[in-house]
């Protein structure tokens, strides 16, 4: 259990990072196309694709980190209306559920990044498993996550921190 933590720590501040960088990209770039359009009447040919792509890992990177900090929907009415043990009962089919969900979309993310290797970008010339890696990377994050989460609920510990 200490490992999964320490591995799900550095993968809070590789993807806490990376939606700090890739937030910031998008921060530079829209302006930037809006200026370039507006004002000088000239359209890169690059911006919006980089700016799309960013926002597919900032918006992949970003969920997960939501994740770890608790900002996920959660019905609790729900689970504080049924007894205690139907409310184990439900906790532990909804841990399962999250986690074969993202195991799957980890699966077919991954296998999408690898069925797109050869196509390009119009404009960038970019590899599209670039973007499309964003899938696998971010439900990786989230699949761990997730399973630190579903363990300490298992032996029954509480949340640190």
């Amino acid at each position: 259990m200490r490992a999964l933590q320490e591995f799900n720590g550095i993968l809070v501040k590789l993807g806490s990072w990376g939606t700090i960088f890739f937030m910031a990209v998008i921060a530079i770039v829209i302006p930037y196309e809006v200026i370039g359009r507006y004002v000088f009447a000239r359209m890169s040919i690059w911006s919006g694709e980089v700016a799309t792509f960013s926002l597919a890992w900032a918006s992949m990177l970003g969920g997960a980190v939501g994740l770890k900090k608790g900002y996920q929907l959660s019905m609790t009415s729900v689970v504080e209306a049924v007894p205690p043990g139907a409310a184990k009962a439900l906790k532990l089919v909804s841990y399962l559920c999250a986690l074969f969900f993202f195991a799957a979309m980890f699966y077919y993310g991954f296998y999408q990044a690898l069925y797109n290797r050869h196509q390009t970008s119009p404009a960038l010339g970019l590899m599209m498993s670039v973007p499309y890696a964003s899938l696998p990377a971010g439900f990786f994050i989230m699949f761990f996550f997730t399973l630190e989460e579903f363990l300490r609920f298992i032996l029954g510990r509480q949340p640190e921190g």
